[in-house]
C-alpha cells in the first residue's frame, strides 16, 4: 500500500535551475518573473477596458513591483527570524541569508503593504485613483500568486505535515527542508499547490464577479484579500516550516493565521460598507467607473463648427498656395501701403518737376 501511494504521490523535483556561465538561474526566481508577466498582461487588458491610457499601467506596476519585493522579503525576514537572527533572536543566525531571495522567502502581506505604498506613489504622480488601480490589478495579483507558488516545488519548501492522501508530496532525504525525525520515503501535504489551486479559483471567481457586479471603489480588491485570506488560514495551518508563532486568547498559532484572520475580517467590514454605500445615480456610477484623480481627467477635445472648420480649410489652402508660390520662385509682391496726405503731396511735386523742362534744367 505504502509503494502504491509513493508510486501516485507527486515526485521530488530533479532540479532546481540551469547555469548560464558563472550566473545560476532558478526555478524559483523563474516562476515569480512569469507570475509579474502574467499579472501584467491581465492587468493591461483590464486596465484597457476600464478606458485607461495605453501604457501607463506599466508605469504604475513597476513602483508597486519594486517596492512589493522588498516587503515581501521584509515580512518574511521578520515572519521566521530564525534562520536570520537565531531562536529567540539569539544572533546565532545567519544574516547573509536575508539577502538571498533565490532560495525562497517572499511574504504576501510584506508585498501587499508595500506594495501599495509604491502604487499610491504613482498613482499621485500621474493622476489616477489608487482605488481604481487596486481594483483593476487585484485579479491579476492573485494569478501571480498562483504562478510563483510553484517556484515552492522547486525549492521543496512550504509543505504541510505528513499524510496519506494519493497527492502527497515527495521531499528528498538530503534536501536540508526534510523534517527532522521523518522517515524516507514520507509523504508532505503539498499547501503550495492547495494554494495554487485556491487562488485560480479565486481569479476565475473574481472576474466573473467583476461582470455581473462591476466591482469598484475599492470592492474588487477587497473581494480578493477576503477570498485569499479565507484560504491561506486553513492551509497555513497545514504547514510544518519554521514560523513565528502568536498566543491569542489562549491559542497558539502561527502569524500567518492571526494575520489572514485579521485581514479577512477588515476585508468583509470593508465590502459591507462599500455595498452599502454604493452609488445609486448615473452621476455616482460614472464617478465610481473613473479612473483619474478629480482634477486630472484628460480634456476633451472640443467639436469645430462647420464655420471654424471651413476657415480652417481655407486659411490651410491659402497657406500652401503661398508655399508653393515662394517654391516656384515667384514670390507673391507686396502690396503698396496706402499713402498718407503729405505722401501725396511729395509726389505731386515731384511729378510736375518731371513734366516741367524748365525745371528741369536747374
Amino acid at each position: 500500500m505504502t509503494s502504491a501511494l509513493i508510486t501516485a504521490a507527486i515526485p521530488a523535483p530533479g532540479w532546481d535551475g540551469f547555469h548560464l556561465g558563472p550566473v545560476t538561474i532558478h526555478a524559483y526566481a523563474l516562476c515569480i518573473v512569469a507570475g509579474m508577466v502574467v499579472a501584467l498582461w491581465l492587468s493591461s487588458l483590464r486596465w484597457k477596458a476600464r478606458g485607461g491610457p495605453e501604457g501607463s499601467i506599466i508605469d504604475i506596476s513597476i513602483w508597486a513591483i519594486v517596492f512589493g519585493l522588498v516587503g515581501a522579503r521584509l515580512y518574511h525576514v521578520f515572519s521566521s527570524p530564525t534562520a536570520y537572527f537565531g531562536p529567540n533572536f539569539d544572533g546565532t543566525g545567519d544574516l547573509t541569508k536575508i539577502w538571498r531571495v533565490w532560495e525562497g522567502g517572499l511574504g504576501i502581506w510584506g508585498a501587499v503593504a508595500l506594495g501599495a505604498v509604491g502604487a499610491w506613489i504613482a498613482c499621485r504622480r500621474y493622476g489616477f485613483r489608487l482605488s481604481a488601480y487596486a481594483d483593476v490589478v487585484a485579479p491579476a495579483v492573485l494569478l501571480a500568486q498562483a504562478i510563483g507558488r510553484l517556484g515552492n516545488y522547486f525549492n521543496q519548501e512550504l509543505f504541510g505535515g505528513p499524510t496519506t492522501l494519493p497527492w502527497g508530496l515527495q521531499v528528498a532525504a538530503d534536501h536540508p527542508n526534510f523534517p527532522a525525525g521523518a522517515l524516507e520515503g514520507t509523504l508532505f501535504h503539498p499547501t503550495f499547490l492547495y494554494e495554487m489551486v485556491w487562488n485560480l479559483a479565486g481569479v476565475a471567481l473574481l472576474l466573473l464577479l467583476d461582470r455581473r457586479l462591476r466591482l469598484r471603489r475599492g470592492m474588487m480588491l477587497w473581494s480578493y484579500v477576503a477570498w485569499y485570506t479565507a484560504g491561506r488560514t486553513w492551509i497555513e495551518m497545514l504547514r510544518i516550516d519554521d514560523a513565528e508563532m502568536i498566543t491569542l486568547f489562549g491559542i497558539t498559532q502561527r502569524l500567518n493565521v492571526w494575520t489572514s484572520l485579521l485581514m479577512f475580517l477588515i476585508a468583509v467590514g470593508f465590502l459591507v460598507y462599500l455595498g452599502l454605500t454604493r452609488p445609486k445615480t448615473a452621476e455616482g456610477r460614472a464617478l465610481a467607473d473613473s479612473l483619474w484623480r478629480e482634477g486630472r481627467e484628460p480634456v476633451p477635445e472640443v467639436e469645430k463648427t462647420e464655420a471654424e472648420k471651413t476657415a480652417e480649410t481655407a486659411a490651410t489652402a491659402a497657406t500652401a498656395e503661398a508655399s508653393e508660390t515662394a517654391v516656384a520662385g515667384e514670390p507673391a509682391e507686396p502690396s503698396e501701403p496706402a499713402l498718407t496726405g503729405d505722401d501725396e503731396k511729395v509726389n505731386a511735386d515731384e511729378t510736375k518737376k518731371v513734366g516741367d523742362p524748365a525745371r528741369n534744367r536747374e
